[in-house]
């Protein structure tokens, strides 16, 4: 297929990257110049606008930063919607729920579904991710070529609401960032107690109270290593989209806005170009 892809962070640039591995035609864009160097050299070409990039392909995807990012994007593709046979808008990116539904009527032709991704981009680039599809099925049906080879793992169609898809990620997003600060509280408070770190890392592995999504930035927790892709910023923003979905509802999430705070505070205090794991310094910082 020809697919656009739009955002060349860390998901973008893995996304395309898998895509031109699988035998797709792929164009790029990216609002700052110069971070799609490795995917052009991988055999992409780079378009200087979203409309230049999104003509002539039959489907775009979109991995950007946050919702205002998402609706800038989408109003610079309003001149295609009058070309019924125009690509279908993918969004992977992790949005709020709301903004997802809005963003039907954004999208050229209406032609719009949400497509967020369970699992990082070493996931994506290897074909273990999984991906959540929300929207009209038969614009799903269309761009089953890349379910299948973005996500070689397993691909979910979660209904025509795409709002549907984002919530579910927010939910296993929730998961992840509450378990990483709680993790980090004993990580933190074992070593304080000082432990044997070996000893109790192996246990840590082993224990079945933590979950196995969880094993992959232990050692980060444990050495204090935090150059991994998901930033604390990014952490605080999943947790209060999550938080905000369960308020409308009438349910207020106390142990959500914690959470969040404490994303908030480890960007707060250096670590916003830090992984998620950064959180543990927070705790670390009350010993010095």
């Amino acid at each position: 297929m020809r697919i656009s892809v739009f955002g060349m962070g860390n998901m973008g640039r893995a996304l395309a990257l898998r895509l031109l591995e699988r035998g797709h035609t792929v164009t790029v864009w990216n609002r700052t110049p110069g971070k799609a160097s490795e995917v052009v050299d991988a055999g992409a070409a780079e378009a200087p606008s979203p409309a230049e990039a999104a003509r002539g392909a039959e489907a775009v995807l979109l991995s950007l930063a946050d919702d205002q990012a998402v609706r800038d994007v989408m109003t610079r593709l309003a001149d295609l919607g009058s070309d019924p046979g125009g690509p279908v808008v993918a969004d992977m990116s992790t949005v709020s729920p709301d903004t997802s539904r809005a963003l039907v009527d954004l999208a050229p032709g209406g032609r719009f579904v949400a497509a967020p991704v369970v699992g990082g981009p070493q996931a994506v680039v290897a074909g273990q991710a999984v991906g959540l599809v929300g929207g009209e099925r038969d614009l799903v049906d269309r761009l089953k070529p890349i379910w299948s080879d973005a996500f070689t793992a397993r691909w979910y169609y979660c209904g025509g609401d795409p709002g549907g898809a984002l919530t579910y990620k927010l939910l296993n997003n929730y998961l992840m960032m509450s378990g990483i600060a709680v993790l980090a509280e004993v990580v933190a408070t074992g070593q304080a107690a000082e432990l044997d770190e070996a000893i109790l890392r192996d246990f840590l592995f082993e224990w079945p109270t933590i979950a196995p999504a969880l094993h992959n930035r232990l050692d980060d927790l444990i050495g204090g290593d935090h150059r991994g892709w998901f930033t604390t910023p990014l952490g605080a923003k999943d947790v209060r989209l999550l938080a905000e979905v369960a308020e409308s509802k009438g349910l207020d999430l106390p142990i959500a806005r914690l959470v969040e705070r404490r994303y908030e505070e480890a960007a707060g205090h250096g670590w916003s170009d830090s992984d998620i794991t950064a959180v543990v310094e927070l705790l670390r910082e009350q010993r010095r």
